[in-house]
């Protein structure tokens, strides 16, 4: 009973956190065709609308600063990898979510292994940038890897039981009748 309870728990926070991985998915998505069309010196304007009345008040404000310096380290080949990278990365996740929404057994190993690579990636690019948005995604996604084999152990273990529930059927026919 408590088993089942832990299980149902686990199921929850996986469709959860498969929502919320949608979402964010779809952002990237949003986020992608934005950073492709958005231009680096418009992206500083706009910084410099938001960002303008913290600077008044404190010249020194930490997320004010870090956004400024980001814009202004932006570069046209960075912005257009952005955009790929962001599109790409939004596309594949929405597109195994999906997958493992439907129950598609084969989609589970295939999304623990991509959203791996992602992990490993992200991990990379944190090792030059020191971002700590992509530590925090990163744990995201591992979290979601272990939900991710709960649900597929749970799914391999219902699929089997129900193979077997016919042999199972036929050996107590034959045992009733010896």
């Amino acid at each position: 009973m408590q088993r089942l309870s832990r299980l149902k728990n686990i199921h929850q926070a996986f469709e959860i956190g498969m929502w919320l991985k949608g979402a964010f998915a779809v952002g990237e998505l949003v986020s992608g065709i934005a950073a492709y069309f958005v231009t680096p010196h418009f992206l500083i304007q706009i910084i410099n609308i938001i960002t303008g009345h913290e600077f008044a008040e404190d010249p020194h404000d930490l997320i004010a600063s870090y956004l400024r310096h980001a814009a202004e380290q932006s570069t046209g080949g960075s912005q257009h990898f952005t955009a790929y990278y962001l599109l790409g990365h939004g596309i594949v996740k929405l597109w195994l979510i999906a997958g493992l929404l439907k129950k598609r057994l084969w989609y589970y190993p295939a999304a623990m292994a991509v959203f791996g690579l992602f992990i490993a990636y992200q991990l990379y690019r944190f090792s030059f940038t020191h971002s700590l948005f992509l530590l925090l995604i990163s744990a995201v996604d591992l979290a979601v890897v272990v939900l991710t084999w709960y649900e597929f152990r749970f799914l391999r273990q219902a699929e089997l039981i129900q193979k077997i529930r016919p042999a199972v059927k036929v050996l107590a026919l034959f045992h009733d009748s010896g």
